[in-house]
């Protein structure tokens, strides 16, 4: 719940900051849209409703902040990027606190005349340090705000295909507003250079007296000690917590090969990772928001309390089965043994990815495998950095064609591809979405013979085996070894259809039941029987050597 307020007064606080750079950027266009964008602004944040509103969020996050950095356990080994957001977070009241007593405040109390002429005066005219010190709170500030935007979003799905464009905004978005005051500012300088105008202008300002503004500054004195006291009794607040914790007697928690590392009770099972250079993976930094600190609680479950319902819901979320926890919500009371469930250097798509069945959970899903036509002799005329390069092209190609059909891509071997389809469908849809990939496959590979046409010695071709039924799903392996994956007869079986596609003479090769499920006649399919090993009867396959003219139903979207 406070790591949710936290984010939401942050996305609030980023939404103030866009709109008032917004105002900046307006300066480009000249000072009457400058002077109409203010007072827009003005209108909405400047009545009662709307000071009291962003003052409230304000403190709130900055209590939150404060509380954050209480709460963490370790400040020595952050990760650089949390780093600099919370020392950036940290510059920002002092460096802002001045800025806003001499408008809102000044305004407020002594009839200060805030508007842009005021501002421009004095940053360009007046006090050209203010105007610097203000261009570096604005830099400090979106920059902060930004890195919070960026790790909040980087867990979703889909960032990957949108964080290239969210960069380039970021970055060009306050270099725009910082253009806009540069360009107003020297219009202002021109428009000063007349004395009458700049004496119109003073007046228009109403400016305070000298013992207004000399209790402006003594107020922001008074502000920065009590923003430096409250930031040192936090400090002093987690020594104290520390030095008590410590005094409150030691937890042993065992990892996998049998280290073992005692830490003060209270410590969650990351935090004893981090402390003792044991490495573990956490995208998020441990705020309970990726599921990639998660562990198997092996021995020692009862002396874990039980789980938040913000825990329960991001476990629910990667379908984890009872044993498994969330590292840097797990405080153990008592002795436990865990075994960390992802590599250390797993990135955000790992956090990302779509739920995954319970280990050895028996599933009905539909299997595919895809493998290059020849591919030894085409790589015998390539030089090895060519094969690297085609292969990684094909394999990107191929693997976007999956995901976009909704399958998971198990494994690359070699020059061919294994995914499986159905671990959030019914197999009738596993069955549609498996033949959409076919035919996305093989397009997408027409598109690199004709890319790639003049560099290859003859044109590539694949050969696809599609077969459903039951399998067991789950994560298998060991550490960065270990993957999601699917065993048994349906794989060997749609292995074997891939193989077929050589004797068939066909780009895909399918069982009865696939196109059955899948609810398609497939008249153009060859249709013959094959033996497969381990099987009494002979199984029924439909060949294809175009899939141009593949006709599938819709696809059925989830329910909500």
């Amino acid at each position: 719940m406070v790591r949710r307020l936290r984010l939401m007064a942050g996305l609030f606080l980023l939404f103030f900051v866009t709109w008032h750079l917004a105002n900046h950027m307006a300066g480009l266009i000249g000072q009457e849209a400058l002077a109409a964008a203010n007072q827009l602004f003005k209108a909405v944040w400047s009545n009662v409703v709307g000071l009291s509103l962003l003052a409230s969020i304000c403190l709130i996050h900055l209590l939150l902040g404060f509380w954050a950095l209480y709460r963490r356990r370790d400040l020595r080994r952050m990760r650089p990027q949390e780093a600099l957001q919370l020392a950036l977070g940290l510059t920002i009241p002092p460096l802002l606190v001045l800025h806003v007593l001499g408008t809102i405040y000044a305004a407020k109390a002594y009839g200060l005349n805030t508007s842009y002429n005021y501002i421009l005066l004095l940053y360009f005219v007046f006090d050209p340090w203010s105007g610097i010190r203000q261009a570096i709170v604005l830099l400090v500030a979106w920059t902060h705000g930004s890195l919070g935007l960026w790790f909040w979003l980087r867990l979703k799905p889909g960032f990957q295909r949108w964080r290239d464009l969210l960069l380039g905004v970021l970055l060009l978005y306050p270099l725009l507003a910082l253009a806009g005051i540069l360009a107003a500012g020297n219009q202002i300088q021109l428009l000063a250079q007349d004395p009458q105008w700049l004496q119109a202008r003073i007046a228009e300002i109403n400016p305070p007296g000298e013992a207004a503004v000399d209790a402006i500054y003594d107020l922001e004195r008074a502000l920065l000690i009590g923003f430096a006291a409250a930031l040192v009794l936090v400090l002093l607040a987690r020594w104290l917590r520390h030095h008590l914790r410590d005094r409150s007697g030691q937890v042993t928690i065992t990892y996998p090969g049998g280290k073992a590392v005692q830490v003060p009770a209270g410590t969650t099972i990351l935090e004893a990772s981090q402390l003792n250079g044991i490495a573990h993976a956490s995208v998020c930094g441990g705020r309970g928001r990726c599921s990639t600190c998660r562990v198997r609680v092996l021995q020692g479950a009862a002396a874990l309390p039980e789980a938040s319902a913000e825990e329960r819901r991001v476990l629910r979320n990667v379908n984890a089965p009872p044993d498994v926890r969330l590292a840097c919500q797990s405080k153990p009371s008592g002795p436990i043994e865990v075994e960390p469930l992802l590599a250390p250097g797993v990135g955000p798509q790992e956090a990302a990815r779509r739920p995954a069945p319970r280990p050895g959970e028996e599933r009905v899903v539909a299997i595919l495998f895809a493998d290059i036509r020849g591919f030894t002799s085409i790589s015998e005329a390539m030089l090895p950095y060519d094969v690297v390069f085609l292969l990684n092209r094909y394999f990107r190609a191929i693997a976007l064609a999956l995901e976009g059909a909704g399958g998971h891509v198990d494994k690359f071997i070699g020059d061919g591809v294994m995914a499986i389809f159905g671990l959030d469908r019914q197999p009738e849809e596993s069955c549609r979405q498996a033949l959409r990939a076919a035919q996305a496959m093989a397009a997408a590979v027409a598109d690199i013979n004709r890319a790639l046409g003049d560099d290859l010695t003859q044109p590539l071709r694949i050969g696809i085996g599609i077969h459903v039924g039951g399998a067991v799903v789950g994560e298998m392996g060991y550490g960065r070894a270990r993957a999601l994956t699917a065993i048994g007869d349906t794989v060997n079986i749609a292995s074997r259809l891939e193989q077929l596609t050589k004797e068939q003479a066909a780009v895909l090769v399918i069982s009865r039941e696939v196109a059955k499920l899948a609810g398609t006649d497939l008249p153009d399919a060859r249709v013959s029987t094959t033996n497969i090993r381990g099987r009494k009867e002979p199984l029924e396959i439909l060949a294809l050597s175009d899939l141009e003219r593949l006709d599938l139903p819709a696809e059925k979207p989830l329910p909500a």
